[in-house]
Order: C-alpha cells, then sequence, then structure tokens
C-alpha cells in the first residue's frame, strides 16, 4: 500500500512540476491526456517498481513500450525524485545507472548517459532543480550539483559544482555561485568557441597591423 500512495505522491509532484514550468499548460486534464514527457516518466515509475522487485522483464517491457509511444526512452534502474518535467522530451535517453534530484527540467534531444561498457556505476547523478538544454549530452559517473543550468548543445564530460551555469563542447563554467539565476536563455548565451575564436581573430588582427608597420619602416629605411 505505502508503494502505491509513494507513486501517486511522485505522480501529482511530476504533474505540480509542468503547471509550474509551462506557461503553455492550461489545466490538469490537459497535462494528463497530452503531455508525453508525464506519460514517460509516468511508466517509468511503474516500471522502476517492478524493477526493484526484481522482476526485470516486465519493468523492460513497460518501458520500451513507454519508448515506443512517447520517443523517450527511460531505464527503469535509474533512480528519479520527484517533480522530474520532460519538456517535448523526443530523443531524450536516461541510462540505467542515472540519479536525478527533485524537481528538475530536461529539454528534448537529453542523454545521460555513459562512455563505455564498463559496469557498476557509468552514468551521472543529477542534484536537485537542474535544467538540462535541448540536445545536451552529459556522460558519465559524476555529479552535477544542486541548481545546475546546463546549454542547449552542451557536452558535459566532468564534475560541475552547485549553483552553476555550463555551456559548450566540451562543457565549462561561465557563472558559479553568484546571484540567483532566472530560467536560462537557450539562445542568447555567451558561446565559448566563438568567444575564443573571437579573441584570436582579433590578436591575428594586430599582428598583421604590427607586421604591415614594420615592412614601411624597412621599405623607408632602405630607401634612404
Amino acid at each position: 500500500m505505502s508503494d502505491i500512495h509513494s507513486l501517486l505522491e511522485h505522480f501529482k509532484a511530476d504533474i505540480e512540476s509542468v503547471k509550474q514550468r509551462d506557461p503553455a499548460a492550461k489545466n490538469t486534464m490537459e497535462i494528463v491526456l497530452t503531455y508525453s514527457g508525464l506519460h514517460a516518466v509516468a511508466a517509468y515509475r511503474i516500471s522502476h517498481y517492478f524493477y526493484t522487485k526484481r522482476l526485470y522483464l516486465t519493468a523492460r517491457v513497460i518501458s520500451q513500450l513507454a519508448r515506443h509511444f512517447t520517443g523517450i526512452e527511460i531505464h527503469p534502474g535509474a533512480k528519479i525524485g520527484k517533480g522530474l518535467f520532460i519538456d517535448h522530451g523526443m530523443g531524450v535517453v536516461i541510462g540505467e545507472t542515472t540519479e536525478i534530484g527533485d524537481n528538475c527540467l530536461i529539454y528534448q534531444g537529453v542523454t545521460l548517459g555513459g562512455t563505455g561498457k564498463e559496469k557498476g556505476k557509468r552514468h551521472p547523478t543529477l542534484g536537485s532543480n537542474v535544467m538540462v538544454g535541448a540536445g545536451a549530452r552529459v556522460l558519465g559517473p559524476f555529479k552535477v550539483g544542486d541548481n545546475v543550468k546546463i546549454a542547449a548543445n552542451a557536452v558535459v564530460l566532468e564534475e560541475i559544482p552547485a549553483n552553476c551555469t555550463a555551456v559548450g563542447v566540451p562543457a565549462r563554467i561561465v557563472r558559479y555561485k553568484g546571484k540567483p539565476l532566472s530560467e536560462l536563455d537557450q539562445v542568447h548565451i555567451p558561446d565559448p568557441v566563438a568567444q575564443e575564436l573571437c579573441k584570436v581573430d582579433v590578436r591575428l588582427s594586430k599582428l598583421e597591423r604590427q607586421a604591415e608597420e614594420d615592412n614601411f619602416v624597412k621599405k623607408n629605411e632602405r630607401q634612404e
């Protein structure tokens, strides 16, 4: 009975998370009937229940059916807290040993995966209130701290401390222990690769101007 009560509590928290985070959500009925991310998480919670009872085949069948209908693959062995919102969700993959805290937000195309075929813990651990932008990859058995924001298409290969914003390929921290962050703008965000290329371009321009000046001086000296 306690297991059923826990499932219902988590399901309510998942619905409430959608209400709070998605301005397009009109009412509870719309969320329950039409949100594929919610359907995938609900199916995961049921499959995880069977997984903990060592009914592995039943658990995998449920998760694969959910994958077929939602386009979201969550292994029943993953450990997920309350209030997970998978927004849009198509192409999301969450591996077997992944751990996710409470009230996290994941966009479409995200992979929480491993980097090889090693056994044991091989997928990331996300803290609470973590946001993972569309297309991001978090790969490996490390921890992402609470309140972290990962930009769209970032590739995270190492631990990120709490209260940080990470961007780029590979991802690097661009904000750390700052003031409370607003929702991350996934479009207008500094691109670290572009920033470095810009610095190189400026330096090359300076060197070119310096070379032109040196050549001009040498030419005048020869004429004299």
